[in-house]
């Protein structure tokens, strides 16, 4: 029941709300931004939504240390069990994160074709993945059958996958290439203003810019109206 409670309370659902039920089963989704603006805290929020559904998720880092890769769930977990008095939220932590498998690759050795072998190799050892997370890919460094791999294999085993990479533009033809959007269902841009990082929606399925009115706390860093 207290995971409910908190997965309701998720910023995730403002997501959801704002784009007519958020990324389904099956599909996958990327984030975008220059460097900084606060990637890693959207994935981990996509990624802590599926743990709070109990429902095991995989989150692969290229660039980050395990260590902090939980240090950023701890802290999203904190800030989202605020929302509710908790008596036991260390115990309720420890359960919920219990379902999340953290996969480091080396960016001098890896390959998309790796990190697929490796989500299918958990799915045969009985490990039922309902969510991934890949945070960090490099558009230059894949080509447009990694991608394909990718939206297949969350075609196939009916999962959701969220992606991030870092780029300097705001506009749809800007972060993602043209021949690789149709993969996506999904593409956000964290986009930095005056007042804060607006969280831009420039594409969800066959919908383009939507008016979302979202942005990140600039304290806690979750999405919020």
């Amino acid at each position: 029941m207290l995971k409910q409670d908190l997965y309701e309370k998720s910023p995730i659902r403002l997501f959801d709300e704002a784009t007519d039920g958020g990324i389904k089963a099956g599909e996958i989704a990327l984030v975008t931004s220059k460097k900084g603006l606060g990637k890693t805290s959207v994935l981990v929020q996509f990624g802590m939504d599926t743990l709070l559904k109990d429902e095991q998720l995989v989150h692969v880092t290229f660039d980050l240390h395990s260590s902090n890769v939980i240090s950023w769930y701890d802290g999203i977990f904190t800030e989202i069990s605020k929302k509710k008095n908790l008596g036991n939220a260390t115990e309720l932590k420890n359960s919920v994160v219990s379902k999340r498998t953290i996969l480091n690759f080396s960016l001098d050795n890896f390959t998309v074709t790796k990190v697929v072998n490796t989500l299918k190799a958990l799915s045969s050892a009985g490990i039922s993945v309902k969510g991934v997370v890949m945070d960090g890919i490099d558009f230059t460094k894949v080509s447009e059958e990694d991608v394909k791999a990718v939206a297949d294999y969350a075609a196939s085993e009916k999962i959701t996958i969220w992606t991030s990479t870092t780029v300097e533009g705001e506009k749809l033809s800007d972060v993602v290439p043209a021949n690789l959007e149709k993969y996506f269902a999904a593409v956000v841009n964290l986009n930095q203003k005056n007042d804060g990082v607006l969280v831009d929606v420039l594409k969800i399925r066959d919908k383009k810019d939507v008016d979302t009115g979202l942005k990140l706390d600039t304290k806690t860093l979750l999405m919020t109206k």
